[in-house]
């Protein structure tokens, strides 16, 4: 596995209220992982059951305002960001529905350190935090590796638990070099790394764009596995100098080992490893579509892992991996076969996380804050709640920004807040009183689209954005939950 590398994203996780939430930005390329997670743009992430079937990142339900024949005082209704490219200042949509029922949820805005684990550093800048899977991994080391120490030398009695607690910490200090490697490249390459974490099996580096040639994808890919190779190495010149039936030289052989096992896996040609990454790189050098590369290495990657799931046990019954044949079936067999089924289940997972994250990116410049914007009417402070939604049904608009006499915007009629206003209460209650003002962040241009739309609204989180044009005036309002929405269409489609 990729006790190494790679680049892999973790799950959503739970977020803030819903007034300070918003999408997140797109996360590493799915081509840059290691079997532990996907990469590449994420969905923002959702605290509700899916409205479309998707893996990664489950749409909530939105309920599309329901027409009426007259003007209905209601809530702005969060309908499909994907129903055309019209101008929503000019075009119509639907108009309020008459209650907030059905109302979208905002998307939850993760905590990174839920996410992240326990923060150990920041080298070169990048974050580098240790799941608490880890510390598991941490423990079945000390013990596995333990009882090997003790049958080599058995002077040491209850130390080499402790000799082997060294080895499982010295192990995946040498899978942080290996993810180091992943990082610099990415950084000399000037792409954004976001964070390095220590996992179940090993390290994923989370680089936040896709390399720009197939050329430095495969330089990306390949120094991981050359620092782990070049590890080995260190770790054999520095057993040539001890003795190897002491702890110096048990510990060295097994970090000698280790590493070289980390390399070779690395290497096989199948994504999510490091191998399937450099086979996607040389595919999109022949054929000049990454998109090809992925759909490769991606089907290998699936192929690996059926080979793993059948393949590794047969050969250590075999005693093809160095231990003794095995003709009935016992405990080692057994965590023989539970081992490959949770590495073909990483590696398999990985590689279709891999095909959708890179068909997310294929659609990703057809999000465009244009066609997604809902029209909205303007209003002033003071002006009632039932007056406000009147305008906005009589003119078919989805959304309210509060101005000033002058004109001016200076905030925004959240949803939710209309939605916990009873109907009956409407015409006393001024939209003032309901909108949420204008940070700098949440002002986006209209012209935005793809990624430099996520990373506008991940710079400011919240559940709408005012749209305008290059020359300040109101084009209308940005709904987050729409935004995920269309990041569950662009999953859905095909390449």
């Amino acid at each position: 596995m990729d006790v190494s590398g790679g680049r892999g994203q973790p799950p959503p996780g739970n977020g803030e209220s819903a007034d300070h939430t918003g999408p997140q930005p797109p996360a590493p390329d799915p081509s840059h992982q290691g079997p532990e997670g996907p990469e590449g743009p994420r969905p923002p992430a959702s605290a509700g059951p899916a409205e479309e079937p998707a893996e990664d990142a489950p749409a909530r339900p939105g309920t599309p305002a329901a027409p009426s024949d007259s003007p209905r005082p209601g809530t702005p209704a969060a309908g499909d960001p994907g129903d055309g490219q019209r101008d929503r200042r000019t075009g119509g949509g639907p108009p309020l529905a008459h209650s907030g029922t059905g109302q979208t949820p905002p998307p939850q805005r993760p905590q990174e350190q839920q996410r992240g684990g326990l923060l150990m550093g920041r080298p070169f800048g990048v974050p580098v935090y240790v799941a608490p899977s880890w510390f598991l991994v941490a423990i079945l080391i000390t013990w596995v590796f333990g009882g090997q120490i003790d049958r080599v030398l058995p002077e040491l009695g209850a130390v080499s638990y402790l000799v082997s607690l060294f080895f499982a910490v010295a192990f995946y200090a040498s899978v942080l070099v290996h993810e180091l490697a992943h990082t610099l490249a990415a950084l000399r390459f000037k792409l954004p790394v976001r964070r390095i974490q220590l996992q179940f099996f090993g390290g994923v580096s989370e680089i936040e764009k896709e390399a720009e040639t197939p050329g430095r994808e495969f330089v990306l890919a390949f120094v991981g596995p050359l620092l782990s190779l070049v590890l080995a190495g260190l770790f054999y010149l520095g057993l040539l100098a001890v003795d190897p039936a002491t702890v110096p030289g048990v510990l060295l052989a097994g970090l000698m080992v280790s590493n070289l096992i980390v390399a070779v896996f690395n290497l096989l040609p199948g994504l999510p490893l490091d191998g399937g990454r450099m086979l996607r790189a040389v595919v999109w050098a022949i054929s000049g579509k990454p998109m090809t590369g992925t759909i490769a290495a991606a089907w290998v990657g699936r192929a690996l892992a059926v080979a793993v799931l059948i393949g590794l046990p047969l050969l250590t019954q075999s005693g093809a991996l160095g231990s003794d044949a095995v003709d009935n079936v016992g405990m080692d067999t057994v965590l023989d076969a539970l081992l490959a089924a949770i590495l073909a289940a990483i590696i398999w997972t990985g590689a279709g996380n891999s095909l959708r994250m890179a068909r997310l990116r294929e659609h990703l410049p057809e999000l465009r804050a244009r066609s997604l914007t809902r029209r909205a009417v303007p209003v002033e402070t003071d002006t009632p709640l039932s007056e406000a939604l009147r305008r906005a049904n009589a003119a078919g608009a989805r959304a309210l920004v509060v101005v000033d006499p002058d004109g001016v915007p200076l905030s925004l009629v959240r949803e939710a807040a209309i939605v916990g206003v009873p109907e009956h209460r409407r015409p006393w209650v001024p939209v003032g009183g309901l909108a949420q003002d204008l940070n700098p962040g949440m002002r986006v241009s209209a012209e935005l689209a793809g990624e430099d739309l996520l990373d506008a609204l991940r710079a400011a989180p919240a559940t709408e954005y005012l749209v305008v044009e290059e020359t300040g005036e109101i084009y209308g309002v940005l709904s987050a939950a729409d935004v995920e929405r269309a990041f569950v269409k662009a999953m859905a489609r095909p390449s």
